[in-house]
């Protein structure tokens, strides 16, 4: 199997359950990311020999050209994963997320073995859901219809650079599967938190509200808090993935939705209130107006995925965020260094770079000649 983003939060514990199933497992990733390095010590030290971890880039035919070959399975899950980013870096995001799956996908269809393509996809894809009948509660958003979640026909509608990129590469993995007979599964998957997980403001929300109440740093809710998402546990994830290659005649060419689904939901405001609760964890929280094509509540409808995979989340919400917090109070020696390097919030960083772009476009508006 091969891996590519697999020092990042879900590759470093897809290559960790997939060694442990008995998987030969090539770890590829370009280590752009501020603390992955700890993801492959990780590797390094507790699989050893039965992992090999190359450096290189899915957007470099020559750095994939190196690792394709004789591989059975490829778990494609390097990206730019954060809005606020293809924001600010656009070309960068198209670069990474469409054209890198494209790199893949031609390596995958023009290899003898002819390997199976699991395609990591994103929510996002769906755009801000801004025409679904939605309640306001006083803790959350709730489906005005009471129906159990999206559904893999919701219409598309691609918001923002990073929801373009990863939606048009969702769309090549589909049609490689369609035209050339590839194998390939699209996961769309709504929010994924675990252990190993680095989680910052514009990504990771559920680790990063925990890591903020551990180092006692501010936490800033965008919009009211009411904001609901479906939270499924990373080992979740894997075991669905798992099945997907177990079920590769039945899953090939399909796309499924893949969340916690209805019966695993928080909003913002429910997760501070269980982590003071539960966990005995005081936050410091301010409020910020809503970021632009947020999504007021995005639920998986899971029913596709558990009927063909026979599957079905088996951690709950409780036990999946107290292991995590765990996790985090074992590793907040690496944490703190982590985020000492963090100078700026990425969204201050977003707003004050568009804010030059723009000082520059009127100065150069103001030379041209009337």
């Amino acid at each position: 199997m091969l891996i590519t983003g697999g020092v990042g939060f879900i590759g470093v514990n897809a290559a960790r359950h997939f060694c442990e199933k008995g998987w030969h497992v090539t770890v590829f990733d370009n280590f752009s990311r501020r603390g992955v390095e700890h993801n492959a010590a990780f590797l390094r030290q507790n699989f050893g020999d039965r992992i090999q971890i190359v450096q290189g880039d899915v957007r470099a035919r020559r750095d994939l050209a190196s690792v394709i070959a004789g591989q059975d399975v490829i778990l494609h899950l390097a990206a730019q994963a954060a809005v606020t980013t293809s924001v600010i870096e656009p070309w960068g995001d198209f670069k990474t997320n469409t054209q890198g799956t494209m790199r893949v996908l031609e390596a995958a269809r023009l290899s003898t073995q002819k390997p199976i393509v699991l395609y990591s996809s994103t929510n996002k894809v769906y755009g801000a859901l801004e025409n679904m009948p939605v309640t306001e509660q006083e803790q959350r958003y709730t489906f005005t219809d009471g129906r159990p979640g999206i559904s893999e026909d919701q219409q598309l509608d691609f918001h923002s650079p990073y929801g373009c990129s990863k939606g048009a590469a969702d769309q090549y993995v589909r049609d490689y599967a369609r035209l050339y007979d590839l194998r390939t599964v699209v996961f769309r998957q709504s929010c994924i938190y675990g252990q190993h997980q680095y989680g910052v403001e514009d990504q990771g929300w559920l680790a990063w509200f925990l890591i903020a109440a551990l180092l006692q740093k501010p936490i800033t809710v965008y919009g009211n808090g009411k904001q609901v998402r479906d939270l499924l546990h990373v080992d979740d994830l894997l075991h669905a993935y798992e099945r997907a290659i177990e079920h590769i005649d039945k899953t090939k060419g399909k796309i499924y939705n893949i969340g916690g689904g209805i019966g695993d939901t928080l909003s913002l405001l429910e997760l501070l209130s269980l982590m003071e609760e539960k966990l005995a964890l005081h936050t410091s929280k301010t409020f910020a107006p809503a970021r632009p094509g947020d999504q007021r509540i995005f639920v998986s409808d899971n029913r596709r995925v558990e009927a063909d995979l026979n599957w079905q989340p088996r951690i709950g919400l409780l036990e999946g965020i107290t292991t995590l917090f765990q996790w985090l109070e074992k590793n907040k020696g690496d944490l703190e260094e982590f985020y000492a390097h963090t100078e700026k919030k990425p969204l201050t960083r977003c707003i004050e770079r568009w804010a030059g772009l723009k000082r520059r476009i009127q100065s150069l508006v103001g030379t041209i000649p009337r």
